[in-house]
């Protein structure tokens, strides 16, 4: 990582660390400086800093914007984690493990209160436009993680579905993290909106990328439980393109993993992960991932700053996926 981004990650956990979210009880505002304090890529303030640094020289005067959109990212992930009754987050207990599921809820309420608040300090020219991109942003990663239960329940999910499900849920949150820096540095429309279609097609390479992470990572690595997607039969993209191309006795295989009630979950992690082996599925999942970081540098592209400005934003954004350029 460069010394400038090095720089905002600095900037970016200080001003965490300042951020106070309330005093009492204690037990409704202490699980948001736990998950807060967590770590993380702070991929999120970190794009709006980028974004807002392809036209400004002074990013620091926006870090408690970014830490806003952080802020907001890691409100989603408490209510995700109870949704998904995840154990593991960053490789530490969950709030809902740690506490309990209702104490996560209410936190996680109070924690998007505090993203408004924060947002409420914007200069009144910028407030209505942020808002409203914010708001359609915050309503869509809703519409995605339905979506998401919904899948859980359906027999079949086309890629085209799965696609436009993490679309919502994880993509258009990095393009309104964009989105937001181009606005905060007066940026035309044109380029905020070339900069949230660069941020939601990688967006939705990065997702791909932590489906595949998730059923072949190290778990020392990781951070979350690994093969827990297979545990739970997401319909990730993995699991579609299995579906689609299983015939014959590893169809029978598959059926029965997917349809069993009792299972070692280790052993069933292993064996759905040795049939997509066989089916070349990991391959697969690396194309479509360079299809949507590809397709997201070409928006790039169309922002009208010089390509020095973009060295930075370049360069993080390929060690997102452990891209070389």
């Amino acid at each position: 990582m460069s010394s400038s981004l090095n720089r905002y990650q600095e900037w970016i956990e200080k001003e965490i660390k300042k951020q106070k979210y309330g005093k009492e009880p204690i037990s409704l505002y202490e699980p948001i400086r736990y998950l807060m304090g967590l770590g993380g890529k702070r991929l999120r303030p970190m794009l709006t800093m980028l974004a807002y640094g392809l036209f400004k020289n002074d990013p620091r005067t926006i870090v408690n914007y970014a830490v806003a959109v952080e802020a907001f990212h890691n409100f989603t992930l408490m209510h995700d984690d109870i949704m998904d009754k995840a154990p593991l987050r960053r490789g530490k207990a969950t709030v809902h493990k740690k506490w309990n599921v209702n104490t996560a809820i209410l936190s996680g309420d109070v924690m998007l209160v505090k993203v408004y608040d924060m947002l409420l300090a914007l200069d009144p020219s910028k407030l209505t436009k942020v808002l409203r991109a914010f708001n359609q942003c915050a309503a869509e990663v809703c519409e995605g993680q339905q979506w998401d239960m919904e899948f859980e329940k359906e027999k079949t999910v086309t890629e085209a579905q799965y696609i436009n499900m993490i679309k919502l849920k994880t993509a258009v949150l990095l393009g309104f993290c964009l989105e937001f820096g181009g606005i905060l540095a007066n940026a035309s429309d044109e380029d905020c909106r070339a900069l949230r279609n660069f941020g939601i097609n990688i967006g939705i390479g990065f997702q791909l990328k932590d489906d595949l992470l998730d059923a072949y990572a190290d778990p020392k690595k990781f951070g979350k439980q690994v093969g827990g997607d297979i545990i739970a039969n997401k319909k990730t993209f993995l699991l579609i393109k299995a579906l689609e191309k299983v015939k014959g006795k590893q169809k029978t295989e598959l059926d029965r993993w997917l349809a069993a009630k009792q299972f070692i979950k280790k052993e069933k992690v292993e064996a759905v992960r040795s049939l997509y082996n066989t089916l070349g599925i990991a391959f697969l999942t690396e194309k479509k991932v360079d299809h949507y970081f590809d397709k997201g540098f070409k928006n790039l592209e169309k922002v009208s700053c010089t390509e020095e400005n973009k060295v930075n934003l370049k360069a993080f954004t390929e060690s997102l996926i452990g891209r070389q350029s």
